[in-house]
C-alpha cells in the first residue's frame, strides 16, 4: 500500500466503486468508494455527517484477530496522533477494539512529491527551497514528538495546498529512553540510511539521511542511490556518494551533511532547519509551535524576494546530541533572543533578505556580541515576545463567556484564545497581560505600544491595522428560551424582541422579519427581559449571545439563523506582517488540534448553540 493517508491528485484520484463485501458505514463515516488496498488493509473514501471527506483505513478482516497486526495498527495510530497536525494528516477518529478496526484521517488534496517531479520535472528556485524548508520543518516536528519515521521518501511527501505534509507512519517507531531503536531493516531501499541496511541502531539520524536523499531527488529528478537491482541500490547507499552537482548552494551543503554515511556525524533535524534558515547549526532556545507552523505557511506560499547577495558559509556538520530539543524559529521569525548570541543572520530564497540585528558595540574577541534589548530595537511584536517573554493583549470587557475582568482575573473564550496564541508565540501564561479596550481605543493602543495584540470580537474591516485570522466566524442571530416554539426567524413575526442601544443587529433582523421592538440600555437588561418573558428574543452576534446565556439559571438556544458572517480577527500594528504570520499560524494550530472546539464547549456548553468549529478561510497578512 502506498502513502496513507491517501490524497487526490490535481485531477483527482480515481475512486473505485465499493464492491461486494465492502462496508457502507464505519463508525460515523459513510463510505463512498475505494482509494486503494495493500497488504495491511483497505483505504476508503468516506464522509462524515457534514459531508467532510476523510480517508478511512480498515484493517483487513484476515488480520482482525491477529494481535500482532492489531498492535502494529495501534502503533501507527499512536505515531500519527503524536505528530503535530500541521505537518502530517490529522487523525479524525479511530476504533481499534471493535470487530472492524479502522483509522480515519484528514483527506489531503495534492500529489506526492514523486508524482510532482515525474509530471513536471525537478523543482527549481523558490519551489525547491520551500520544499526543503517545509519537509525539514515537518521532520523536526516528527522527531520532537518522539517518532522515527523510518520510511521518509518522495512518495510519503504530499504537496498539499498549505505546504508539504509527511505521511505514512506504518513502520514508524516511538523512541525509547535511549533515543534509538534496534530493529530489522525496514523502509524503501533507495532512501534507507546505511545503518538501516547494516543492522545498526536506527534513530532520527536515519530520517535525516532519507530527507537528504528526498531533497536531492526533488532537485534533480534522479534517485540519488538508484540501481538496476536491490543489491546495487544497497551497495550504493553503503559505499557511494550522491551526485549533488544539480543542487544550488547553500542547499547543496545542507543536503551533503545529511547524507554523511556515519549517523553520529549527521546534523539533527533541528540543525538542518537552522542551517536552511541561516541561523548557524545549534538550537539556542526553545521556540513556539506557532513559529514552526509559520515556517510551513511560508514554505507553502511563494513570495518574490531576491536572495541575499552574500551568504554566510554553511556550518560544518555537527555531532548528534541526545535528548529532546525544541525547534528553531522558522521563516519570517528569525528572532534574536537574549543571551543567544547575535550573528549577522541571513535568509535565502523566498524567505527574506540579509539582515543584521541590533547588537552591543563590542564583545570579547571570538565571541558574538549580545543583542541590545531596548524598546526601539524591536522590529515587530514577534521580536519583542522572543526577547522578553511578555505580551499585552487588549480585550473587550463586560462580555460574559467571551471576555470579562473580575477584579483583575480575566475569563472567557477570547481570553483563552489570547492565552493560547501567546503560548504559541513563546509567552508563558504569567507573561500575558490583558487590558480592557473600547472600540475607539484599539488602533491607538496598538500604535502607542500600550497593546501588542487586540482580541476583542474585532471584525476584520478597513481599520488601519494588520489583521491575523479570523480566529472565529460569528453570525448575527437570535437568542430565545429553550422550549419556546421558535425554529426560524419568521416564527418571531410580530413578537417582542429586545433592542439594545447602539446594536446594528436589530436592523439586520428587521430586514428579515417584522418584530415588535422593546428598547433596553444594555445586553444585560435584555437578558433580564428574556428571562422574565418580557421579550421573546434578543438579537446579536451568536458568540456574545451564548456568553450571556451560559451564566443564566435557565436554558436558552441560539436560533441558528446565521444572518451574517462576522469574521473576528486579531489586530496588530499596521505593517507588522511577521507577527501576523506567527499569529495566523497559531490560529491554524488552534483549529487543527481541537482547542477551539474544546473552548467553545467550555464556555458555552449549557447553551443550545451550533458553534463554528471548522477553520475559517484565513485572510492574508498585509
Amino acid at each position: 500500500m502506498s502513502s496513507w493517508p491517501y490524497y487526490a491528485g490535481e485531477r483527482g484520484m480515481p475512486v473505485e466503486p465499493l464492491g461486494r463485501g465492502d462496508p457502507r458505514q464505519l463508525g460515523p463515516f459513510s463510505l463512498v468508494g475505494r482509494l486503494g488496498e495493500g497488504g495491511q488493509g483497505v483505504v476508503y473514501l468516506g464522509r462524515d455527517d457534514d459531508g467532510v471527506r476523510v480517508a478511512v483505513k480498515l484493517l483487513h478482516v484476515k488480520f482482525s484477530g491477529d494481535l500482532t497486526a492489531r498492535s502494529r495498527f495501534a502503533r501507527e495510530l499512536k505515531a500519527a496522533e503524536r505528530v503535530s497536525s500541521f505537518c502530517t494528516a490529522r487523525v479524525v477518529q479511530a476504533d481499534l477494539d471493535g470487530d472492524t478496526p479502522y483509522i480515519a484521517s484528514e483527506y489531503i488534496e495534492g500529489r506526492s512529491l514523486r508524482e510532482t517531479v515525474e509530471a513536471g520535472g525537478p523543482l527549481r528556485g523558490s519551489a525547491l527551497e520551500r520544499l526543503a524548508v517545509g519537509t525539514a520543518t515537518a521532520l523536526t516536528a516528527i522527531h520532537h514528538a518522539g517518532i522515527v519515521h523510518r520510511d521518509f521518501k518522495p512518495d510519503n511527501v504530499l504537496m498539499a495546498a498549505d505546504g508539504a505534509r509527511v505521511v505514512d507512519f506504518g513502520i514508524a517507531r516511538i523512541l525509547d529512553s535511549t533515543g534509538t531503536i534496534t530493529s530489522r531493516a525496514v523502509g524503501t531501499p533507495a532512501y534507507m540510511a546505511p545503518e538501516q541496511i547494516s543492522g545498526g541502531e536506527v534513530g532520527p539520524a536515519a530520517d535525516v539521511f532519507a530527507w537528504g536523499a528526498t531533497v536531492a531527488f526533488a532537485a534533480t529528478g534522479v534517485v540519488p542511490f538508484g540501481g538496476n537491482s536491490i543489491a546495487a541500490v544497497l551497495n550504493r547507499v553503503l559505499n557511494d556518494e550522491a551526485d549533488l552537482s544539480g543542487l544550488p548552494e547553500p542547499l547543496r551543503g545542507v543536503v551533503r551533511a545529511g547524507l554523511v554515511k556515519e549517523p553520529a556525524e549527521r546534523p539533527t533535524s533541528d540543525e538542518i532547519l537552522l542551517r536552511l534558515l541561516g541561523r548557524g547549526s545549534r538550537p539556542a532556545v526553545p521556540v513556539s509551535t506557532a513559529l514552526l507552523t509559520e515556517g510551513l505557511e511560508s514554505a507553502a506560499a511563494p513570495t518574490q524576494v531576491a536572495p541575499p547577495a552574500t551568504a554566510a558559509p554553511a556550518a560544518p556538520a555537527a555531532r548528534r546530541r541526545g535528548g529532546a530539543r525544541r525547534w528553531a524559529a522558522v521563516a519570517a521569525a528569525l528572532l534574536v533572543t537574549a543571551g543567544g548570541g547575535a550573528v549577522a543572520v541571513w535568509k535565502w530564497g523566498p524567505y527574506g533578505v540579509a539582515a543584521t540585528p541590533s547588537a552591543s558595540p563590542s564583545a570579547p574577541a571570538g565571541e558574538s556580541p549580545t543583542p541590545a534589548v531596548t524598546p526601539t530595537s524591536f522590529r515587530s511584536v514577534a521580536d519583542k515576545v522572543a526577547a522578553t517573554k511578555k505580551i499585552t493583549i487588549a480585550m473587550r470587557d463586560f462580555v460574559p463567556g467571551v471576555a470579562l475582568d473580575n477584579q483583575g482575573t480575566w475569563r472567557g473564550f477570547e481570553v483563552d484564545v489570547g492565552t493560547y496564541i501567546a503560548e504559541q508565540l513563546g509567552v508563558p501564561a504569567e507573561g500575558v497581560t490583558f487590558r480592557a479596550s473600547s472600540r475607539a481605543e484599539r488602533v491607538g493602543m496598538l500604535d502607542s505600544g500600550k497593546a501588542d495584540l487586540v482580541i476583542a470580537t474585532y471584525s476584520i474591516n478597513d481599520d488601519p491595522v494588520t489583521f491575523a485570522g479570523p480566529y472565529y466566524t460569528a453570525h448575527v442571530d437570535l437568542l430565545v428560551r429553550a422550549g419556546d416554539p421558535y425554529e426560524t426567524v419568521t416564527d418571531l413575526a410580530g413578537r417582542p424582541m429586545c433592542s439594545p442601544a447602539s446594536s446594528s443587529s436589530v436592523g439586520i433582523v428587521q430586514d428579515k422579519v417584522k418584530v415588535r421592538l422593546v428598547h433596553a440600555a444594555t445586553y444585560a437588561d435584555c437578558m433580564v427581559m428574556l428571562h422574565d418573558g418580557v421579550v421573546d428574543a434578543v438579537p446579536g452576534d451568536d458568540l456574545l449571545l451564548a456568553g450571556f446565556a451560559q451564566r443564566d439559571s435557565i436554558r436558552y438556544k441560539v436560533l441558528g439563523a446565521r444572518l451574517t458572517d462576522e469574521r473576528y480577527g486579531v489586530a496588530i500594528k499596521k505593517g507588522d506582517v511577521r507577527t501576523c504570520r506567527a499569529v495566523r499560524g497559531a490560529v491554524m494550530q488552534m483549529y487543527r488540534d481541537g482547542t477551539v472546539a474544546a473552548l467553545l464547549k467550555k464556555h458555552f456548553g449549557r447553551v443550545d448553540f451550533r458553534a463554528e468549529t471548522r477553520m475559517p478561510d484565513l485572510a492574508a497578512c498585509k
